[in-house]
């Protein structure tokens, strides 16, 4: 991923934050028919000093049974949008686009048996957990079982990450300010969130 240094990310703490406010990612790597892509919610687990990323996928999916022939990379997005130059003070200036990114690569590995059931326990009390009235999975032990045949687990050791927050740093603090203004007027949550980001940000920036 091309990266200009202002905005590149490369602290771990953070980037164990992002994935895990950004679980769900795109899976891809290479098949006997060429690149395919997976899009998966991740566990992002860390375990002796690495970062471990945890799923599971349809054992219908063929992309599981190309998995430890090679590297894969996993795409995780934050919010995006539009940014229009009529929100600079400064001109001239062009239209561009704020997003972040983390590429996160290592090689996948299917999970079957006991470790399977214990990915998809784990993806449930995650998720579940921000719900008002968690569900438990308290099925039949046959349902359960059916369940888990029709799945594959996935485990990724990631041997590198690649960060990215274009969030107008490049651009002065006012017009930062005006750009996190312009984007809390909009009526998308898209574009809501991409503020917040920004503002995140500001104040780490201010913290250092």
């Amino acid at each position: 991923m091309y990266i200009p240094p202002r905005f590149h990310v490369e602290e771990p703490a953070e980037l164990v934050r992002f994935l895990r406010a950004h679980p769900f990612a795109s899976l891809v790597s290479m098949t006997d028919t060429g690149l395919t892509a997976t899009h998966l919610p991740f566990l992002v687990e860390e375990e002796e000093g690495a970062i471990v990323l945890r799923s599971h996928l349809a054992r219908a999916n063929p992309h599981w049974k190309h998995f430890g022939a090679g590297e894969a990379l996993v795409i995780f997005q934050g919010a995006d949008a539009y940014i229009s130059p009529a929100w600079y003070t400064q001109h001239p200036s062009v239209p561009t686009w704020n997003y972040s990114a983390i590429h996160a690569y290592g090689t996948p590995l299917a999970v079957e048996g006991e470790g399977l059931r214990k990915t998809v326990l784990q993806m449930v009390q995650t998720f579940e957990a921000e719900e008002p009235d968690a569900w438990r999975p308290e099925l039949p032990p046959a349902y359960l079982e059916g369940m888990l045949k029709a799945i594959v687990g996935l485990e990724v050791r990631v041997t590198r990450l690649e960060g990215k927050y274009k969030l107008s740093q490049n651009r002065s603090q006012e017009e930062q300010v005006q750009v996190i203004h312009a984007l809390k007027q909009r009526s998308d949550g898209k574009s809501r969130e991409l503020a917040e980001e920004m503002e995140r940000l500001q104040g780490d920036s201010k913290t250092r």
